[in-house]
This record gives C-alpha cells, structure tokens and sequence, in this order.
C-alpha cells in the first residue's frame, strides 16, 4: 500500500517540496511507503512542443537526489514515450497507480495535469481518482508577491540574471556540475587562472551572461569563487557561451575531474575590455566583491 504523487518535478523547488512534504507525512502517519512517480525525458521533448527550447533546472540525477534528501521512500522514473503521452488520466491512475505501486492515496499540486484529455471524459484527478476508489487530495499553491511559484518562473529569473530571487524560490543555490575541460589558459597569464567547465547534462539551464559570486566543490571541498558565463569579448569573443571559475586561494590542476558551482549572486555583465590589464583590474574588484558577499 502507497500514497503517491506524480510530476515532473523540475527543480524540486518550494512549491514541490510542500507536496513532497505532505505525501512523506500522510505516508507516515497511514503507516505506508511514500512514491513519487516522475518522467523522463520531459515531455515536451517528445511531443516537440518548443522543444529546442527547452532548457532544465535540474538533471534526472539531481532530481532523484533532492527528492531522496526529502525523505521519499521510493522514486519511479516512467519512460515519457509517445505512447505513454496517449493514455488517459483515468488509464494513467488505474494502470500505473493502482495497477503497478498500490496506490491508496494520491497526493497532487496545485497545477497538476495528467494524462490525455478525452472529450466527455472526466479530466479533474480528485473526480477520477474517486471514481476508482482512491483517495485523493490537492496541495494549495505557494506565492510570492504576484506570482505562483512554478518552474517556470524560476526559469525565467535564472535566464535574466536574478539569480538571487531564483535561489529564493528554490530554496537552495542555483547548481552547474560537470567536468573540468581544457582552455586557452590565458587567466593564467593574468593571475586569474579558471577552471572551464563542460556541462553533464546539456539540457541544463545556463544562467544569464555576466559573471557571478560562486561557491565550489572540487574534490570534495569546497571553496570560494567568481564565475564568468559569457563569450568572453576580450580574448575570445566568439558566438560559443563558455563557462569559467576562478576558484579562489586555489591554484591546483584539476582538469577532468568534477566540479559543481552553486551560483551566489550576479556582480555584474560581461564586458569587453581594450585590453588584459583592464581585465585584471576589474577581476580584482570582482575578486574582493564575491570575497565580501560570500563571507
């Protein structure tokens, strides 16, 4: 026996955390196992809505791994497939809900959608959980100010540069991981050595352009730094957005090994200097402003 929600779940963020929360709690206190049953990939990769576009807050992974951290029992990826996509709210409940994880209860968000919508069909989950004889019930929204907490929102605030309202909404700090790659090693040559970074996932949202207060985690410590995300306009200047930590009071080799950069703060825009030795000097006051926002 099981309480259950579903969703995507992109970002596993404050408006999906009071839903994790109440199923972990209901599932408690019934004395049955907590399930989330998810998807991958999203669904507008298979159903091309905008899918060029499309761009994530969190790899399957890092998903799986808050939602963990949260307590759940269980985690179910489902295959988001086009035939998946074609089956009703209704067949979705009682075939995989019901047929496959016991579900006594189900526990949903305020916004959930499921299933495909059949004209003369029920198409509320209360109304078609109820008809199946399950429990169910709806988790009210989170605001802030205007807005309803969503993953698109967040989305938004990340891809204009809040990265602080962003982390606000999440309820931790914006993350990049992936593995330390080769450069033109030019920071090197100005005191400013950086560590460039290619993507695991490169579906993951890349904040704004510009360059940021960071903390990162190499080797399983962590340390400060400042982060430029950019086409670096002084040295470079091409149309391929890199992403370069200077990881302060730090000067080891570590290329090919992993690295995480959680994003603190936006400091400023990328900038085109006239030369290496304006750069450098704008680097130190990026140097002492991070020094001082991350103390």
């Amino acid at each position: 026996m099981a309480v259950v929600t579903t969703g995507f779940f992109d970002g596993v963020h404050i408006g999906h955390r009071k839903v994790i929360k109440s199923l972990c709690e209901t599932a408690r206190s019934r004395g049955e196992k907590s399930i989330v049953v998810t998807f991958w990939p999203h669904p507008r990769n298979i159903l091309r809505q905008d899918a060029d576009k499309l761009r994530l807050l969190t790899s399957l992974q890092e998903k799986k791994d808050m939602l963990k951290e949260l307590g759940v029992d269980e985690i179910v990826i489902v295959d988001f497939t086009r035939e998946f996509s074609r089956l009703t709210a209704k067949e979705f409940v009682q075939n995989y809900l019901i047929g496959k994880f016991s579900a006594k209860l189900l526990v949903v968000g305020y916004d959930h959608r499921l299933g495909r919508s059949v004209e003369g069909e029920k198409n509320d989950i209360l109304e078609i959980a109820d008809s199946v004889g399950i429990e169910a019930f709806r988790v009210g929204a989170l605001t802030e100010g205007e807005h309803t907490i969503s993953s698109t929102v967040i989305r938004n605030l990340i891809e204009t540069g809040n990265i602080e309202k962003a982390n606000s909404l999440l309820g931790y700090n914006y993350p990049l991981l992936g593995v330390v790659v080769s450069g033109k090693k030019i920071g090197r040559t100005i005191g400013f050595p950086t560590a460039n970074m290619q993507l695991y996932e490169p579906l993951k949202l890349v904040p704004e352009k510009g360059v940021y207060a960071v903390k990162v985690d190499v080797e399983g410590k962590r340390y400060n730094g400042i982060c430029n995300i950019g086409c670096r306009p002084t040295v470079d200047n091409s149309e391929r957005i890199t992403i370069e930590t200077h990881i302060l009071d730090f000067d080891e080799i570590i290329y090919g090994l992993d690295i995480r950069v959680e994003f603190v703060c936006r400091i400023r825009d990328e900038i085109k200097f006239n030369t290496l030795d304006d750069l450098k000097a704008q680097l130190e006051i990026d140097k002492k402003k991070a020094k001082e926002i991350l103390k």
